[in-house]
């Protein structure tokens, strides 16, 4: 057992790997009633070529989603009605990198975390439930696919990366669902529910040794083996593909603007990195910049405009977006205002001030269970403590944010896609 304490933020987590390999966290939450729980497996949408027992398996696009689906499946019933009998609220997610099963309860916490770690761990599919669940899925495939802001995502990460499996939308294709059978699931959910490639983080007025010794109780006893996989590789940080459009039914133009950067290889560096990425954006686009305040101004964006930084297994990108008269306009401004800062400067108290502004929402972002559990959780998975943010926040400088800008924000790295109204 480990425990740490975060003098600085007021947090404190016990940490314990069980006998099969299960890291399990407890974040203690004293005089609190609500009690959360979530169970994560390192497995997600981009994990489509893997090796198990010794052979190279290709699966289908979107089967870590649909694995998520059917693991609520058990020989007695569903384990969502078990949960909600119990008072809990279940649900589940799948992402590029991980899929993760959770509820919130306020009473019978034990039982809920002993039916949400049994379903996990314990797959039931039928052939017969398989394809009835195709058609569920596929409905919401259809949907995803009509809506633009999510097809001006797909197609951008499309023309960002030439192999990797980032490009693969998280729940697939209907024609790629159509393969997935209940042998596909079982294999897939034999090389990554294990319990060394899985998580456990319970938040709540809680006894971490109880939480330790029921995992251990239920839970296999032993793990599989590493999973080796393959994302192809992205080496080159030219986009496929500079310009890309298409027609939708929408009232102006929708885009977005990608800049491809560098992997990250985990561990605290990968979070500082991250922090970097994401502080050099707030800097260059937040809604106190100079440049937000020229694009307003120019009626070049509205409401809808956004910006992140985001990292994936193998890939990392920038990424600006929204409706706009005129996307080209917005994407020559942003270049130049990169130029402009990378010359002139960050001003010192705007540098302060954005750096405040995002220590305080991190900080405010761990009265979330939600968002503590998740955040340990993909930490574990990269081998970083995220808890550890202020000292993070501390080492970072201008030089950062603008070494950042001049070797990631560039036009020999940046792709352009945009939605026209249908004429």
């Amino acid at each position: 057992m480990k425990e740490m304490t975060y003098h600085r933020i007021g947090e404190a987590a016990v940490w314990q790997t069980l006998p099969n390999g299960l890291p399990v966290c407890v974040i203690r939450k004293r005089d609190y009633t609500r009690k959360y729980a979530f169970f994560a497996t390192r497995y997600g949408g981009m994990d489509l070529r893997f090796q198990l027992d010794g052979q190279w398996l290709d699966t289908p696009a979107g089967i870590a989603h649909y694995l998520e689906h059917k693991m609520f499946d058990t020989e007695d019933g569903n384990a969502l009605q078990e949960l909600a009998k119990n008072g809990a609220e279940p649900n589940a997610f799948t992402s590029n990198a991980i899929t993760g099963y959770y509820f919130d309860s306020t009473e019978h916490f034990e039982e809920n975390l002993r039916i949400l770690l049994s379903f996990v761990s314990i797959p039931y599919f039928t052939d017969e439930s398989v394809e009835k669940e195709q058609g569920i899925i596929g409905q919401e495939i259809g949907m995803i696919e009509d809506n633009p802001e999510w097809q001006v995502y797909k197609r951008l990460m499309q023309a960002l990366y030439h192999t990797s499996p980032a490009r693969v939308s998280v729940a697939g294709s209907v024609e790629s669902i159509s393969h997935i059978t209940a042998q596909t699931l079982y294999d897939c959910h034999k090389a990554f529910y294990t319990p060394a490639n899985m998580c456990l983080v319970a938040v709540g007025d809680l006894d971490p040794a109880s939480v330790f010794s029921l995992a251990e109780e239920v839970l296999p006893k032993e793990s599989g083996p590493a999973i080796p996989r393959d994302y192809g590789r992205e080496t080159d940080l030219t986009p496929l593909e500079a310009e890309v459009s298409c027609e939708m039914e929408v009232s102006m133009p929708t885009f977005l603007l990608g800049f491809k950067c560098p992997p990250m290889s985990g561990g605290q560096e990968q979070m500082r990195r991250t922090l970097i990425g994401e502080l050099a954006c707030d800097v260059l686009l937040g809604d106190s910049s100079p440049l937000y305040a020229r694009l307003y101004s120019q009626g070049l964006i509205n409401g809808t405009f956004g910006y992140s930084f985001d990292t994936l297994p193998g890939v990392a990108y920038a990424y600006i977006g929204g409706d706009s008269k005129d996307p080209h306009a917005v994407a020559e401004l942003v270049l130049q205002e990169v130029q402009r800062l990378v010359r002139e400067g960050i001003d010192a108290d705007y540098f302060g001030r954005i750096l405040r502004a995002n220590y305080g929402s991190t900080l405010k972002s761990l009265n979330s269970f939600e968002s503590i559990a998740i955040s340990l959780v993909e930490g574990c998975f990269e081998g970083y403590d995220p808890l550890l943010f202020p000292e993070m926040y501390d080492s970072i400088t201008q030089e950062d944010l603008l070494t950042f800008m001049r070797e990631n924000l560039c036009r020999e790295h940046m792709a352009l896609y945009v939605v026209y109204p249908k004429e």
